[in-house]
């Protein structure tokens, strides 16, 4: 997908908004989550969350997706106090645009579910680097780094 114009799109997210790709400010960045409250998920979220004043300063937004509903996407971004924004895609709608939903393995079993990844799109709207099968420890700080040099 790097190089390639990403697909606009639109979701409800957390603060009664609705994001639209198309309406977003860019450049952005863009990470896909399998659950809320869940240790990797609460990990990665909070090193984005630490380091959005620096992403921000980068003139780079944030927002995260999974599958969770606004109820559940307002409790952890209000436990989490989350600087941006999480966006609800509980149809599979943008995941399947990005091709993050994937075959894993969970105690033993195959489910279906979120692969954890992060996009990053420039100004003109063209997804510059993906990152897929993300480990979490030091993730967001990779993808800042990147930022930087745009």
């Amino acid at each position: 997908m790097s190089g390639t114009p990403c697909p606009d799109f639109t979701l409800p997210g957390t603060a009664g908004t609705t994001f639209s790709l198309s309406a977003a400010s860019k450049p952005l960045v863009i990470y896909f989550y399998p659950k809320d409250n869940t240790p990797g998920c609460t990990n990665e979220t909070m090193d984005f969350r630490d380091l959005h004043a620096q992403f921000a300063a980068a003139g780079v937004s944030i927002v995260g997706i999974s599958r969770d509903s606004i109820k559940s996407h307002e409790n952890f971004k209000a436990k989490l106090e989350l600087p941006f924004e999480l966006l609800s895609d509980a149809e599979e709608t943008v995941c399947t645009l990005f091709d993050v939903i994937q075959m894993k393995n969970m105690y033993g079993k195959q489910v279906r579910g979120i692969e954890r990844s992060t996009f990053v799109i420039d100004a003109a709207g063209v997804i510059v680097r993906e990152w897929r099968k993300v480990k979490v420890p030091g993730h967001a700080a990779e993808v800042l780094a990147f930022v930087n040099t745009l």
